[in-house]
C-alpha cells in the first residue's frame, strides 16, 4: 500500500487521521484505482498541494470545497482553482466578479491561486481525488473523516482563523468549527445555479482582511499576479 506522502509540516498534526480504518481503506481503494490504470486527477503528486503550500502554522484562511475538476488539466490540488493556461470555470468567474465588487480588484487573467494559498489561504477540497470525468466519483471512499481531521486541526489553533463557507456543503463540513473564537462567514456557493442567491454581494474577502488586521494579522493580497501560462 502506498503511503500517503504528507507535507513534513502536517505529519504529526495528522498522524492519528492517517492510521484511521477509514484512511486506510481509502489508500488501499486509490492503490487499486492506479493498478487498474485508471486515470485520476489531481496527479499523485499535489494530492496535498493545498498542505503543501500551507503548513497548519501558517493558516489564517479556509476556503472550503467539494472535490477537484474531472477535466483534463484542471485539479491540481488547491480548491476552485487551475493551472495558469486553463481558463477559469464558471464558479471562479464569480468569485472574480465578487473580488472585483468587494475589494475593487482588477479581473485575473488565469485561474492560478497559489498567490493565496501561500499566504496562509488553506483551499482546501473535501475530496482530494476523482476519476477523469466522472464527478464525485471518489467521495465516500474515506477522504471525507480525512478533510475532517484536518479542519479540526485548524479550528484547534489558538490564533483566530476566517472560515470562508460557500454553498451548503461547506457550511455543514465546518459546522463543529468554533465561531466564538474563530471567524466564520456563510454564503451561497459561487457556481452560476446559485451565485445570485447569496453568494454576489456577501463582501466576504474584505470582511475577511477587517478580522485579520483586528486580531494583529496582515490581510490577505488577494490579487493575483501574473503567471507564465
Amino acid at each position: 500500500m502506498t503511503a500517503f506522502a504528507l507535507p513534513q509540516d502536517w505529519q504529526t498534526p495528522l498522524k492519528a487521521a492517517l492510521a484511521t480504518k477509514e484512511t486506510l481503506a481509502l489508500q488501499g481503494f486509490l492503490d487499486a484505482e492506479l493498478a487498474a490504470g485508471r486515470t485520476i486527477f489531481p496527479p499523485q503528486g499535489a494530492w496535498f498541494r493545498a498542505l503543501a503550500l500551507t503548513p497548519l502554522d501558517k493558516v489564517r484562511v479556509v476556503i472550503l470545497g467539494q472535490d477537484p475538476y474531472h477535466g483534463p488539466g484542471q485539479a491540481h490540488g488547491l480548491c476552485f482553482s487551475v493551472p495558469p493556461a486553463v481558463r477559469p470555470p464558471p464558479s471562479l468567474s464569480n468569485i472574480y466578479k465578487e473580488l472585483g465588487s468587494d475589494l475593487g480588484l482588477p479581473r485575473p487573467q488565469h485561474g492560478f491561486l497559489e498567490h493565496w494559498a501561500r499566504q496562509g489561504v488553506l483551499l482546501l477540497n473535501s475530496v482530494l481525488t476523482v476519476e477523469i470525468a466522472k464527478a464525485a466519483s471518489h467521495s465516500k471512499k474515506g477522504w471525507e473523516p480525512f478533510t475532517d481531521a484536518i479542519i479540526a486541526q485548524v479550528n484547534d489553533k489558538a490564533e483566530p482563523v476566517v472560515f470562508m463557507l460557500w454553498g451548503a456543503y461547506a457550511h455543514k463540513k465546518a459546522a463543529n468549527v468554533d465561531s466564538r473564537r474563530h471567524l466564520v462567514l456563510k454564503a451561497a456557493h459561487p457556481s452560476p445555479l446559485s451565485a445570485h442567491n447569496g453568494f454576489l454581494g456577501c463582501k466576504h474577502f474584505s470582511q475577511c482582511n477587517a478580522f485579520l488586521v483586528k486580531n494583529g494579522f496582515p490581510p490577505i493580497d488577494w490579487t493575483l499576479p501574473d503567471v507564465v501560462a
